[in-house]
């Protein structure tokens, strides 16, 4: 690899310090009683909300730079820190330390015939690498779900939002360092250099877990590379099943909210799906719906049957796309099995849903749909932390070890057994 300086230390060597420092640090959190980590959490945001425009001035010089590179209107947008959106990070402080600390919790205690009791009790990870692209809001919510959770965590944002994000850490360790802290606990990358990202999903002396949270590319590069255990999703490619026990009214309001309340978010359905004996009833008035919001429309043979004009022939490539834009791929099937199969086939694993009034095609479609988030007449669009009462999420995971659907606190947790005798001795 070639060498490459910052702060006068090669980056690998920059790196490991890193790494080391966020080590050490992260033996104080874990040990830290929760009032100390929720304090720190609130001087956080003392310190952000007093130093807000000095952040946003430093939001600016990414805003600048990102127009003079001809950055999208989309991108700009997620990039920049208004009023509002430096007042809901100071309020998303705030509510994480309200939530129930998860650290030292200890459950499913039994006796066992030799007179010991053996349980669990619930413990940190350790240090979490976060990876993730332009939102610098992301740095604070990151930090502080870690933090909550007694991890120490290293964060490299995208180039995009360099000077916010370093500005953002500023805060950060000033807010630890108030509170006892080590300012090592929270360290953001202070550097663009993607050989930075390298070193660090390749250091598993120090880091525990890597989070990526951004686009495909970004996130199958870290997944193949890793030395690291990862936490990941790829893709979204989430269905809505309509039975033909569906109350037709709850399935025209489930399927037009999954598909068009927000297009490029991982839990948006991309496919629907349609059982045949109600397919000609329902399908013309919900493409009608779709077309006056702009969404094309992509289907099997039967479904452009069915709606004609309104619809483009599906190939095979779109049953397994994540469009991420106002794209929906359709198909007909001949009930629940077939739904079943097509899901199994093309689906990421990520969120599905069934509209029916038939509790026993429920409770099937429950069992055998196997996806981190499975959903009885629902919006795919609830696979969410804040949604499913977590307060907020790291990321979403469809992987089957550690954490499955969304992450949060719990998430940023593992478990150890623990053992309680009298002298117990084993005969």
């Amino acid at each position: 690899m070639a060498e490459y300086v910052i702060n006068g230390r090669k980056i690998n060597r920059y790196m490991l310090e890193l790494g080391r420092q966020a080590r050490e640090a992260s033996r104080l959190l874990a040990t830290a009683d929760g009032a100390a980590r929720n304090r720190a959490l609130l001087d956080i945001a003392d310190v952000l909300d007093a130093g807000r425009d000095t952040l946003m001035g430093e939001n600016s010089k990414d805003l600048d730079a990102g127009r003079q590179k001809g950055l999208s209107a989309a991108l700009l947008d997620r990039l920049e820190l208004t009023a509002a959106r430096v007042d809901g990070m100071v309020e998303g402080l705030s509510q994480i330390a309200t939530l129930p600390d998860p650290v030292g919790e200890i459950f499913n205690m039994n006796y066992r015939p030799s007179g010991i009791q053996v349980g669990r009790m619930r413990v940190p990870l350790g240090v979490v690498g976060i990876i993730y692209e332009s939102r610098p809001n992301v740095t604070i919510d990151a930090a502080a779900l870690c933090l909550k959770s007694g991890n120490a965590t290293v964060l490299r944002g995208g180039s995009e939002s360099y000077f916010s994000n370093q500005a953002i850490a500023g805060i950060i360790q000033d807010g630890l360092q108030s509170a006892g802290f080590p300012a090592s606990g929270v360290q953001v990358v202070a550097t663009t250099d993607r050989a930075a990202v390298g070193h660090m999903i390749t250091m598993p002396e120090y880091i525990d877990v890597i989070v990526p949270r951004g686009g495909k590319g970004l996130i199958e590069r870290i997944s193949s590379k890793s030395r690291v255990p990862v936490i990941k999703h790829l893709d979204g490619v989430c269905h809505v099943y309509v039975d033909d026990e569906a109350d037709p009214e709850k399935a025209f309001n489930v399927c037009l909210n999954s598909k068009t309340h927000r297009y490029g978010v991982c839990n948006a359905m991309e496919t629907l799906l349609v059982s045949n004996s109600v397919a000609g009833d329902f399908l013309p008035g919900m493409a009608d719906a779709y077309r006056e919001r702009g969404v094309e429309l992509r289907g099997c043979a039967k479904t452009c049957e069915i709606l004609d004009d309104d619809c483009l022939p599906a190939n095979e490539e779109d049953w397994k796309t994540e469009y991420l834009a106002p794209v929906l791929s359709i198909c007909v099937v001949n009930g629940l099995a077939q739904a079943i199969e097509h899901i199994s086939q093309y689906g990421s694993g990520h969120t599905e849903s069934i509209i029916t009034e038939n509790f026993s095609k429920a409770r099937r479609f429950l069992r055998e749909v196997d996806s981190s988030s499975v959903m009885v007449n629902a919006s795919t669009r609830f696979a969410d932390g804040f949604e499913y009462g977590l307060g907020a999420e790291i990321g979403i995971s469809t992987d089957k070890f550690h954490a499955r659907g969304p992450v949060g606190l719990e998430g940023l947790t593992s478990v150890k057994y623990i053992v309680l005798g009298d002298g117990t001795v084993r005969q």
